[in-house]
Order: structure tokens, then C-alpha cells, then sequence
């Protein structure tokens, strides 16, 4: 980020990147954690629930990405070692179901999951809202997506 960028962005940088850090801990863990399940349903209906949770892996992922373009760009570095991702994240790692047909547990990980991402990126954006519009633009977008990822295993849960 350049020194004009810089100036306009009324906030602790440190501090940010630190908030930063974290959700792109939590997108790296939620990748996986979706990745995984994906690659293990079973049961009833589990080639719809693979085919939403490859989706979300998949928009994780670039959750990810875009978040370490952003850490860089505000002076930081994206966590390099995969063994520090659970301890610099919001929260721990939520452990898939032992039983993989239990498409109900999977639903109620990913919407905790997703509620949990929702919860740091509002945090992030009221942090941010009118002191540093880059940001803002960034994590509201990621918001919204979580907030969808959110509401499609929602409905799945009421059927």
C-alpha cells in the first residue's frame, strides 16, 4: 500500500492485519473442514451436500487468497505454516462428524461455521466502516457470502 493509501486509512494497521491474520486463519480451516467433508459424505442426498460443500470450499479458498492480497498490501504477511493456522484463528477447528451420513451434524457444522465468519467479518467492517474504504469494500463482500453460505445450509437444515 502506497504512502497516500497509507494516510487515508485512519486506523492501527498492526492492529487490522492482526484482525486480518485471524480471518484468514478461519478461511484456511473452514477451507479444509468443507474440502473434507466434501471428499466423505455419505447417506441420503449426499451428492447435493458434496456439491454445496465444494462450492463453499471452493469460495474459502478464495476468501483466503483475497484476504493475504490485502494482508500484503497493508504491510503484513499471510501465516506461512499450516500448524499455526488453528492457534491464530477466532475460533478452534470444528472436527467433521465421526459419522459421515449424518448429513444433519454436517449441516449444523457449516452453519455454526459460517455464523462464526459472519460474526468476525461485522466486527471487521464496523471496524473499518468511513477509515479505510479498501478493507470495507473487501470483508462486506466476503460478508455477504458468508451470510448466503449461511442461509443455503440453513434451509437445508429445515427440510
Amino acid at each position: 500500500m502506497g504512502k497516500q493509501a497509507r494516510a487515508i486509512v485512519e486506523l492501527n494497521l498492526k492492529d487490522l492485519v492482526k484482525d486480518l491474520t485471524k480471518a484468514y486463519a478461519n478461511e484456511w480451516l473452514a477451507f479444509y473442514l468443507y474440502w473434507y467433508m466434501a471428499q466423505t459424505v455419505s447417506g441420503r442426498a449426499y451428492e447435493d451436500i458434496q456439491e454445496f460443500l465444494n462450492k463453499l470450499a471452493k469460495d474459502e479458498l478464495e476468501h483466503a487468497q483475497e484476504l493475504a492480497d490485502l494482508i500484503i498490501k497493508l504491510g503484513g504477511m499471510p501465516i506461512a505454516n499450516p500448524m499455526e493456522l488453528e492457534k491464530n484463528a477466532n475460533a478452534p477447528y470444528m472436527l467433521p462428524p465421526k459419522n459421515s451420513a449424518d448429513i444433519n451434524r454436517i449441516i449444523r457444522i457449516v452453519t455454526e461455521a459460517e455464523a462464526q465468519a459472519i460474526d468476525v467479518y461485522n466486527k471487521i467492517a464496523k471496524k473499518t466502516l468511513g477509515k479505510d474504504n479498501l478493507t470495507y469494500q473487501l470483508v462486506t463482500h466476503i460478508l455477504s457470502e458468508e451470510v448466503e453460505h449461511e442461509e443455503i445450509f440453513e434451509n437445508l437444515l429445515e427440510r
